[in-house]
């Protein structure tokens, strides 16, 4: 089978906390799972079925991916390198949050190389569509973009209202993630709540297309298949949801041919 001329960025799937932190940190597992996006790289990774899969095993909570160098405390509290989770727990212990040196080291470690991936991506590969995927809380936790505890659609498809790709692309790839999941597609919103994170907005700027999908984890985080005690999720829903994924792509690229 060829490959999908497609290259997926998962940048909030990981878990670890980084070895340069140890013993700065306040934060309880069930923050750092809270503030994650749990189980995306289940979702989204497709391995050698899209030209790159690009992802970290780094938690959001301590270097997001998904933030200009500029995005930092206290301006936002959410930022690059964080001072609380977007649930507004604090994450490091009083007096111990990183200073300007371990930051810039945080970023040299994981956040310089992730984005260097992608621009080589972009350079050498054949891409015909890219795609920043992520999962949303079912309502809005305290930080976020949209007002705190409003309920949220299934699925956000985000272009920069029109800015990183066309609004008939992403209309055309909202269609196929509908009937793959097999959901209403009134379910599917468009730039709302999310418009596009730093991600989506800095590399949609080129000439190839770009959008950032956000999964409702109530399709994945609710019984039955989720377990709140162990905080783990059945693998066979997961890889059911992964394989829609692809579904949902492998419609895109079909119904795009079809129409030149």
């Amino acid at each position: 089978m060829n490959k999908l001329p497609v290259l997926l960025s998962i940048p909030h799937g990981g878990l670890r906390k980084p070895q340069e932190i140890d013993g700065h940190l306040s934060i309880t597992n069930k923050d750092l799972f809270d503030d994650s996006d749990p189980f995306v790289i289940e979702l989204y990774d497709l391995d050698d079925k899209v030209q790159r899969v690009i992802k970290t095993n780094i938690a959001r909570a301590f270097v997001d991916l998904n933030r200009s160098l500029q995005d930092m405390p206290p301006e936002n509290p959410d930022g690059l390198i964080k001072s609380m989770t977007c649930y507004e727990k604090s994450i490091y212990i009083k007096g111990k949050e990183p200073d300007e040196s371990l930051r810039n080291m945080l970023i040299e470690f994981y956040y310089n190389p992730y984005h260097r991936e992608i621009q080589k991506s972009l350079e050498e590969l054949d891409l015909q569509l890219c795609l920043d995927c992520h999962s949303m809380a079912s309502s809005a936790p305290g930080i976020a973009p949209d007002d705190k505890d409003k309920k949220r659609p299934l699925f956000c498809l985000s272009n920069q209202d029109g800015n990183t790709c066309s609004d008939e692309m992403i209309e055309l790839f909202a269609d196929c993630i509908s009937e793959s999941y097999s959901i209403d597609r009134q379910e599917i919103s468009l730039n709302d709540p999310f418009h596009g994170g730093y991600i989506t907005k800095t590399y949609g700027a080129g000439s190839i297309p770009w959008i950032q999908v956000e999964m409702n984890r109530s399709l994945y985080l609710s019984p039955p298949w989720f377990d709140e005690k162990s905080l783990s999720v059945d693998t066979n829903h997961l890889q059911k949801l992964n394989s829609q994924f692809q579904n949902s792509l492998e419609l895109f690229f079909s119904n795009t041919k079809s129409k030149t």
